[in-house]
């Protein structure tokens, strides 16, 4: 059920749904390697074709670097593509190079297609649509102008876009902040303030925004130094935003939400492999995680649960060793005084790999207990 093209790794990814119900995913795709180079590596998007968010189809590469001399020669990176008129349009990351310290140097770029299948880009012009402004963000060593987000803005009839960037006016290592800019047109953008600087992030990666039921606002953002995303919410697309902490576990990176076949609102997102694909294998890039329910109650955390969807995708239940097996485990209010230790596989030594849950924290070990992954969840559990 986690997708990643033949021989390569996934990277961070945009969804695409046609008038035919079908689903592409377009995704930044580089060699699996634990000693991964971004610049040199990640040069093309791959895509793939689902009808279900589930079963992907890799159909090659839709999209890559720029000639020689352009703001994305260096490397592309994370994208949005979205409805324009009869096609689409997509807003990219392009690297021209690097500072003199080292460090790559992006902006934002917008190609068209007459298509809505992820394929047929073309160019506008040569350089970027927008670039980081120096009143409020870095634009040279530790800059970050990347992973644009465009969505239909509730204050006017253009558009906005969220960017993940690096407030200029905090020290580096919590200047991680989510940037803002408009546009009438999606060719000529005006920046302004970070739209979010929470002040105690390294980078806020990937933002990603969805406007909920009620008209309020749903941000996600991935925390460079955690490995994972955080939720936050709004009345307004210009906050002020409510930060509701983690909403997927640790490894869980750069999300995108989309409507399910079933018209339910689900995340997908992005998950490590690891080398040797033995659980205490050193991490690598990943693969694309299969989907989960997102659960927006009023007036409570925004979370993720079980998608329905999936359960097409299990066998008959069993008493006997399984590769992959979901199951149901008591960890209530009831049960929380107690820690929980499920044993999902072992061998000749013990245990190889177990669930661990005591009321606040969920943890997978391998052998010898290594640690493989945690999460702390935001409040007890209902069921």
């Amino acid at each position: 059920m986690r997708y990643a093209p033949p021989g390569l790794c996934v990277n961070d990814f945009a969804l695409l749904c046609d008038d035919d119900g079908s689903y592409a995913v377009l995704h930044l795709q580089g060699p699996w390697t634990n000693e991964f180079d971004h610049l040199r590596m990640e040069t093309s998007y791959g895509r793939a074709t689902s009808t279900d968010l589930v079963d992907w189809h890799p159909q090659g590469s839709a999209f890559g670097t720029g000639l020689p001399g352009r703001f994305d020669q260096q490397a592309a990176w994370t994208m949005h593509p979205i409805r324009h008129g009869a096609g689409m349009a997509m807003l990219y990351t392009g690297v021209s190079g690097l500072t003199p310290g080292g460090w790559p140097l992006q902006s934002v770029g917008l190609a068209y297609s007459d298509r809505t299948d992820g394929t047929g880009w073309r160019r506008h012009g040569t350089a970027p649509v927008v670039e980081a402004d120096a009143r409020w963000y870095l634009t040279g060593e530790r800059m970050g102008w990347r992973d644009p987000f465009v969505v239909r803005d509730d204050e006017s009839d253009g558009w906005v876009m969220v960017l993940c960037a690096q407030d200029a006016s905090l020290p580096l290592e919590v200047s991680g902040c989510v940037a803002l800019a408009t546009s009438h047109d999606l060719e000529h953008w005006t920046v302004h303030p970070p739209l979010l600087s929470p002040g105690d992030v390294d980078e806020l990666e990937c933002p990603v925004l969805e406007q909920l039921d009620d008209g309020s606002w749903l941000l996600l953002g991935s925390i460079g130094a955690t490995r994972g995303f955080d939720a936050w919410t709004a009345p307004r697309l210009r906050g002020p935003w409510t930060r509701h902490g983690p909403l997927g576990p640790t490894g869980a990176y750069a999300p995108r939400i989309v409507a399910a076949p079933d018209g339910s609102r689900v995340v997908l997102h992005t998950t490590p492999r690891r080398v040797g694909l033995t659980d205490t294998g050193a991490h690598c890039r990943g693969m694309l995680a299969q989907p989960k329910l997102l659960s927006t109650p009023p007036g409570e955390a925004p979370r993720l649960e079980w998608w329905p969807g999936l359960d097409a995708w299990l066998d008959d239940p069993a008493d006997t060793p399984a590769l992959h097996a979901v199951g149901d485990v008591d960890v209530s209010a009831a049960t929380t005084s107690t820690p929980v230790d499920i044993t999902l596989r072992a061998d000749a030594d013990g245990p190889a790999l177990t669930v661990h849950h005591d009321g606040t924290r969920l943890r997978i070990t391998g052998p010898s207990e290594a640690p493989l992954g945690e999460t702390t969840l935001a409040e007890p559990p209902a069921s």
